[in-house]
């Protein structure tokens, strides 16, 4: 039976084993012109840049919950929670490719970009610095469960 990871069940995990089994293949100095190192390294890198996707789309959805929670304007609303479902797919869709992903994911680095593009807007609204968490109000399930939202802090809906 071959315990090997499947290119098609986890994607990060398969690029980290090829990466892996690349290197071993280059100690056993098989005579064949390939740059084994960097072969493995760009099959690695591979699966960083998935990982990188998956931690940009949950920055955009915290900036946007955030905003969703925060602002007393009522005008944006609608095209920030589309963008929150937007990258909601976009964030489920990178960990059912790679579920490895879900161990690797960096919530409190996405939270300080995400927070810090989202003061950028409530400025605009004249809501003050410094009125948002300092660590991550929302778990990880929440960001990316389709059907939860944050209760508005002024009453607004939606």
């Amino acid at each position: 039976m071959d315990s090997r990871i499947g290119y098609d069940t986890d994607f990060l995990a398969w690029t980290e084993e090829q990466g892996r089994l690349l290197r071993e293949a280059a100690r056993e100095r098989i005579n064949t012109p390939i740059d084994w190192e960097n072969l493995a390294e760009e099959i690695e890198g591979m699966g960083r840049s998935e990982l990188r996707a998956v931690e940009s789309a949950l920055v955009r959805v915290i900036e946007h919950l955030l905003k969703l929670e925060n602002s007393p304007a009522a005008d944006p609303r609608g095209g920030w929670r589309r963008t929150v479902r937007e990258q909601r797919d976009r964030a489920n869709d990178g960990l059912q490719d790679s579920p490895s992903l879900y161990g690797k994911i960096d919530l409190a680095r996405a939270y300080r970009r995400g927070s810090d593009y989202a003061t950028e807007g409530l400025e605009q609204d004249r809501l003050p610095v410094g009125l948002l968490p300092t660590s991550c109000p929302y778990t990880l399930e929440q960001l990316l469960d389709v059907g939860w939202w944050p209760v508005n802090r002024h009453g607004l809906e939606g």
